[in-house]
């Protein structure tokens, strides 16, 4: 009987190591005009339903100077905590949107975003996390410092720093999070269900993301290089590729927190995106100029540190089940 129960395991987990994220597309109802529906549920309560409660919230908050600052975008008149929160408030929006079309509309566990299997595998995230944070503040972070001294600065206030890291660890795992589950998880899905491909599965979220992060300051004070490399490559194209061979985004959501929330935390640049053009975190480190041809240039040296971590000091973990086979309806 244990000789038994001991194949059946083996047998569970080669099935499961065998099911990918990518594939958990064609579960539940999948056909092209619900990956479009989807969209629009998400863009509708990501935009309009944002834009219509967030004024309200501002207003009942802090009351007409509130709700006349978020008009003008003007974040910074809401204070640290009240600026930071609105800036990114849209993010719990797309995040609600995803979780209600992924079930409502292809009736299945939005866990499927992230993984094949019954359970999320934190510890994977956290994986991804330490490999991303440890070479990209050291090589990209630490490594500026040495050339480029004279930019930073150091203002750091204990009890600001104090009741700001809780909010900010929130805030920011909601926003990276959700541009996982969206990029990496659901234009990754709905690409496969038109070519199931892997370059081009690589390709489609890879452009789009560069596409939508073309406004960010970043962008405009780097040019082509800083798009290219630090929007299209990294971590467009690499997080991608990552997730396509591991099967789950649970590696690109450990890394892009990490990648975040070392921005608004440790080492902020003026104005970034990541920081928001208009409010600034209060991060360990300021640095009054965005240098794009070391930032851009130093990814290209993270990058295989982190997949060295990644895949040589880390192992990935043995899998749970794969998920019910009542999940996996016909395509309609």
């Amino acid at each position: 009987m244990k000789m038994q129960n001991t194949e059946r395991k083996k047998e569970i987990i080669a099935e499961a190591k065998k099911v990918t994220y990518v594939e958990a597309a064609r579960w539940g109802k999948h056909r092209g005009w619900r990956y479009v529906l989807g969209l629009v549920v998400i863009f509708f309560v990501g935009l309009v339903v944002n834009g219509i409660t967030v004024p309200r919230v501002a207003f009942l908050l802090g009351g007409q100077e509130a709700l006349a600052a978020i008009n003008r975008l003007d974040y910074a008149a809401l204070g640290l905590v009240g600026g930071f929160v609105a800036f990114r408030a849209s993010f719990l929006f797309f995040l609600a949107g995803i979780l209600i079309a992924v079930p409502l509309i292809h009736q299945r566990h939005p866990r499927t975003l992230v993984t094949a299997r019954e359970k999320i595998s934190w510890r994977r995230v956290g994986h991804g996390f330490v490999a991303w944070f440890v070479p990209v503040w050291l090589i990209a972070g630490l490594g500026q410092y040495f050339f480029y001294p004279d930019t930073f600065s150091f203002n750091f206030d204990l009890t600001t720093f104090a009741l700001f890291v809780p909010i900010a660890l929130i805030v920011v795992a909601i926003q990276t999070t959700t541009e996982e589950l969206f990029f990496r998880g659901y234009i990754v899905q709905g690409a496969s269900i038109v070519w199931s491909n892997r370059v081009f599965l690589a390709l489609v979220p890879a452009v789009i993301f560069a596409l939508a992060h073309l406004l960010n300051p970043e962008a405009s004070a780097g040019g082509w290089l800083t798009v290219f490399i630090n929007y299209f490559l990294v971590p467009g194209l690499v997080w991608t590729v990552v997730s396509l061979i591991d099967g789950t985004t649970e590696l690109a959501i450990g890394v892009h927190f990490a990648n975040n929330i070392g921005g608004n935390l440790l080492m902020g640049v003026a104005g970034s995106a990541v920081t928001g053009s208009a409010v600034t975190a209060p991060t360990l480190f300021t640095v009054s100029k965005f240098h794009a041809t070391y930032t851009a240039l130093s990814m290209l040296v993270v990058v295989p540190v982190f997949l060295a971590i990644a895949y040589k000091v880390f192992k990935p973990d043995g899998v749970s089940e794969p998920i019910s086979q009542s999940y996996r309806h016909e395509r309609r």
